[in-house]
């Protein structure tokens, strides 16, 4: 049984989220809440996987919910762990990501959760995202972007 360590004991939380792509360099990112100090957070679009659901499955509803697409997968690229606090206790997660590609919809119709959803440039994404953990998730996103061109 693994050590519960200076971490606590809670277990790993489990979340799906995507990269979309439209065209070949832009990507939709979803600027949500405040971080603790007051600073806005700019993340990829994720989520809790429903019971019942795959990661592949959350990932295209939490799209679609909090950033009005619908995006067709591509590739999955991994995973993102890291940490959090909320209320006091330090919780684990891990977020499965996956590679779309924009097929339709309108970025004004997603959830209230969301401030505002907007479309940047593959490399303006490594500058405007918050956490480091999904930096390298677009990170690998232009790397098979990339290869899959050069295949061509």
């Amino acid at each position: 049984m693994p050590s519960s360590g200076a971490r606590g004991s809670r277990a790993m939380e489990r979340s799906a989220g995507g990269v979309v792509v439209r065209g070949e360099e832009l990507v939709a990112i979803v600027p949500t809440r405040r971080a603790s100090d007051g600073t806005r957070v700019v993340a990829l679009p994720k989520g809790h996987i429903d019971r019942g659901e795959t990661p592949l499955q959350a990932a295209q509803r939490e799209v679609r919910e909090e950033t009005g697409i619908l995006a067709e997968p591509i590739c999955e690229l991994g995973e993102a762990r890291y940490w959090y606090r909320r209320d006091g206790q330090t919780i684990p997660k891990s977020v499965s990501f996956f590679l779309f590609s924009f097929l339709d919809g309108d970025t004004s119709d997603h959830d209230e959760e969301v401030e505002e959803v907007r479309w940047i440039g593959l490399a303006e994404a490594q500058h405007e995202l918050t956490h480091a953990a999904e930096r390298e998730i677009v990170a690998r996103a232009v790397k098979y972007l990339e290869e899959g061109r050069n295949d061509r």
